[in-house]
């Protein structure tokens, strides 16, 4: 394969908090013909930021992140740049995922060990506006249980909420529950989707006002 001409290429923003993933990334978009790097973010303040400035076509966006995560990022880079498309990759193929970045404006859902063809097909998909979701996928979505906002926490979900309208932070409610950062984020992400909510002070808000939480 020979290397992309950038201004004919399809611009993509390669959004992971791995380097030898972001290196693969790279790569790959610079062998295959009709697309080109646009940029590499390591978090998702890093990829709403880079949008700005680079306004890429596509970006290839993980999910779980420090800082702001990949389902926040997708929501603020849908709703301020609505020209460019997400494709979410993940190394998770789980129904709370793929619900909650397609939710955030997602218009696919990769796993990070899928084939290259399958990468650039779905990058090409979403660059002509089709979505990028494998029938499993809409499969597993379909048969998602369809619950009101709101009212279908879990135990610890609700022990999370909890702590969030205490003003804890990820980190200090992971320290609390002795649990990783990463699952502490895990479990928020689910909290705001569920409220319907965009960030974290809505959320305890909306609680707040439902009587889930005084």
């Amino acid at each position: 394969m020979t290397e992309s001409d950038p201004s004919r290429a399809i611009k993509v923003l390669v959004v992971d908090d791995h380097p030898v993933v972001r290196d693969g990334l790279r790569l790959f978009l610079t062998v295959t013909p009709g697309m080109c790097c646009a940029g590499e973010a390591s978090n998702g303040e890093q990829a709403v930021q880079l949008c700005a400035e680079v306004e890429p076509d596509v970006v290839l966006m993980d999910v779980i992140m420090p800082g702001m995560d990949g389902v926040t990022a997708t929501r603020l880079i849908c709703e301020r740049f609505p020209r460019t498309r997400v494709i979410a990759l993940s190394s998770f193929d789980d129904r709370v995922f793929i619900q909650q970045m397609i939710q955030a404006g997602a218009v696919g859902y990769l796993l990070k060990n899928s084939s290259m063809e399958m990468l650039a097909e779905a990058v090409r998909a979403a660059h002509a506006g089709k979505s990028t979701l494998s029938p499993e996928q809409v499969r597993l979505l379909a048969a998602a249980p369809q619950a009101a906002p709101g009212v279908d926490l879990t135990e610890r979900e609700q022990e999370i909420l909890e702590l969030m309208a205490q003003g804890l932070t990820n980190s200090a409610i992971a320290r609390q529950l002795v649990i990783s950062e990463a699952t502490s984020r895990f479990h928020v992400s689910n909290i705001l989707a569920k409220l319907g909510a965009s960030n974290r002070t809505e959320a305890v808000r909306m609680a707040i006002k439902r009587g889930l939480i005084d």
